[in-house]
């Protein structure tokens, strides 16, 4: 599957007892300066970001390129300065007063039909895209695929928990980027990298680790996930 969709990344930071966010599902702003800039690259380096509705509505906003080196880098590729920042929704209820709809980027909805129909007519997404399954849900693998065929060839996916839960359930997940920082959450219903329903031990994707790299009191660890 993998050379009929795009390379596919996750890029999140979590507490060192693996949540992503409090139990009030608050932005996660506990990252530290090093985690911001590590972020950045990986943004720089995709073609599309996706986040799901969850993730756009605890932080209203999304991480633009700012760094003048990686601008650079992203113009002399033939890139624009920013990668396209799709939003991945079913019912596609999203608020038009957030900043996000005013950042200068490319913004696309990848939706249902019903929720294609709430922003048709409007400005706010450039494109509107939608692949359903028989059952009117979302169909990731056709979707990525249609990423692929106009040519996105990296992807990184920037949470929420459920959203990354579906993708490595599909096998649509080549790597994972995750940042321990050092403080403790806790709380049975607070978020964490992968949602869902989960995986029974024998059964649950494997992964190869390939970089560990402690900055101050961080943590970087790359994954690949493996396959066989």
């Amino acid at each position: 599957m993998a050379q009929h969709r795009p390379h596919t990344t996750v890029v999140l930071a979590m507490s060192a007892d693996g949540k992503i966010a409090d139990f009030k599902r608050s932005p996660a702003r506990f990252g530290s300066r090093a985690d911001q800039a590590h972020l950045e690259k990986q943004i720089a380096a995709a073609d599309a970001i996706l986040l799901g509705a969850g993730t756009l509505h605890a932080y209203g906003t999304t991480l633009t390129v700012s760094q003048p080196t990686l601008l650079q880098h992203r113009i002399q590729e033939g890139k624009s300065p920013q990668p396209v920042h799709i939003v991945i929704t079913h019912s596609a209820n999203l608020n038009p007063e957030i900043k996000f709809f005013k950042q200068p980027i490319k913004r696309w909805l990848l939706t249902t039909t019903v929720g294609a129909s709430v922003w048709q007519g409007r400005s706010e997404f450039e494109q509107i895209l939608v692949f359903e399954t028989s059952n009117g849900k979302i169909d990731p693998v056709a979707a990525l695929q249609h990423l692929a065929s106009i040519h996105i060839t990296r992807l990184a996916v920037l949470g929420g928990g459920q959203l990354v839960a579906s993708m490595v359930n599909l096998d649509l997940i080549d790597e994972f980027w995750l940042t321990i920082c050092p403080l403790i959450l806790g709380g049975a219903t607070a978020p964490t990298p992968v949602e869902g329903q989960g995986f029974l031990a024998n059964l649950a994707p494997r992964l190869k680790l390939l970089d560990v790299e402690q900055v101050e009191q961080e943590v970087f660890l790359h994954y690949q996930v493996q396959r066989h």
